[in-house]
């Protein structure tokens, strides 16, 4: 397939728009992938994308118009994540220890501050040091886990969440091993200073009163204090740990920094914060889809979160991200376990449940990216993403035959 990112300006009648910059859901368009041939349907693509993909093999132009369109320079933003280094089964024994490790080290560093006690930085170095090489290799396979494994506590199992998003962002974006090892950091330790905010705010099942927010905003001065108090960790990591509350427009806190005073470590910190958050089930809040929580930081991009940064998010993780619960054309149910790098709209899924709802033993796998059949006319294709815990899968369930 030769296919291309092509903003939505520079887009030919007779082009074959095969994936958007968002979820198809969010737009009035019934078909994934469609050839473009009049108006309304290019006024329906620039009122909602801003690019698009084109696969010019499906397309029906001219040799000169392709040529054309072929010879456009792609735009940063529409990158494709690098290509993983192992498969996601290949990758899950490596993946299981680590987020355990992590897990033990974050219950230990836990601990440590609730006695007043400082952190040991050998220990979270280590399970740094795991989740970053793991994620380098395949970042699939630690984001099943953490989307699917029980967590325990929220703050504890946020913390494991992000740092696996922060470390597999950085990866997509190419950043150099040594910030993705500072976001791996970042993730498992900014919020570190909510243990010191009475437990009463943190649990509470309603919204908090403007006086409860004051004093739980002063979770980030709490996390600052204590990482400066830290010896051995990255220079950096306290002021990084102050900005995964500001907003692009400045109505954030605690400094209330605008644009680029956030800088691009902030940034990231704020999208996959914002994220996890909503996709976690929280003592006042129930969990979103992951497909809803995309769609929620694209119309806040530009205002709350750097537009470039959410728009390269959304293509890191997929519009169906790892541990997706879906539901197929068939009823079927199951969980998205690998991602297809060429075709994000296409993942691969675990069928786990039959259309009536029946357990499947052993679960049927399909590639949705080879046009598997779902009957002799049809396709299997997704239907619509479920919510997270719906279903009470485990990754073990998922690899038991």
């Amino acid at each position: 397939m030769r296919k291309k990112a092509v903003p939505v300006n520079l887009l030919k009648f007779g082009m074959y728009v095969h994936e958007l910059d968002r979820p198809w859901t969010d737009t009035p368009f019934m078909f994934q992938g469609f050839v473009l041939r009049n108006m309304e349907q290019l006024d329906g693509l620039k009122k909602y994308c801003k690019f698009v993909y084109v696969d010019f093999d499906r397309s029906e132009l001219s040799k000169d118009a392709e040529k054309a369109a072929l010879s456009q320079p792609a735009q940063q933003a529409n990158r494709l994540p690098p290509e993983p280094k192992v498969s996601v089964e290949h990758e899950l024994v490596a993946a299981e220890k680590a987020y355990g490790n992590t897990k033990v080290a974050l219950q230990d560093a836990f601990s440590a501050v609730r006695a007043g006690k400082l952190l040991q930085p050998a220990q979270i170095k280590s399970a740094v040091t795991e989740i970053t090489e793991s994620v380098l290799r395949n970042p699939d396979a630690l984001q099943l886990f953490s989307r699917l494994e029980e967590k325990g506590e929220y703050t504890l199992g946020h913390a494991l969440d992000v740092a696996v998003y922060m470390t597999s962002f950085g990866r997509f974006l190419e950043m150099d091993h040594d910030e993705v090892i500072t976001l791996g950091y970042l993730g498992l330790l900014q919020d570190i200073g909510k243990l010191r905010v009475p437990n009463n705010l943190i649990e509470k099942r309603e919204r908090l009163n403007v006086e409860e927010f004051e004093q739980a905003k002063k979770h980030v001065d709490y996390s600052v204090e204590l990482l400066e108090k830290t010896p051995n960790l990255p220079p950096e990591l306290p002021r990084l740990a102050a900005l995964h509350h500001e907003r692009y427009d400045g109505s954030g806190y605690p400094k209330g920094l605008k644009g680029d005073e956030i800088g691009k470590i902030g940034a990231i910190a704020a999208i996959v914060d914002t994220f996890d958050a909503l996709t976690m089930k929280r003592p006042y809040a129930e969990p979103v889809a992951p497909s809803a929580a995309l769609s929620m930081l694209y119309k806040w991009r530009g205002a709350f979160f750097d537009s470039t940064l959410v728009e390269q998010f959304i293509r890191c993780i997929g519009v169906f991200p790892v541990g997706s619960v879906v539901e197929l054309n068939t009823g079927e149910v199951g969980i998205v376990f690998a991602q297809n790098y060429e075709k994000r709209l296409q993942p691969r899924v675990m069928v786990i449940r039959d259309a009536k709802g029946n357990t499947l033993r052993p679960q049927k796998v399909l590639d949705l990216s080879r046009g598997p059949m779902a009957s002799p006319d049809e396709t299997y294709r997704i239907r619509r993403t479920l919510e997270f815990g719906r279903m009470g899968v485990s990754t073990k369930d998922l690899f038991m035959q």
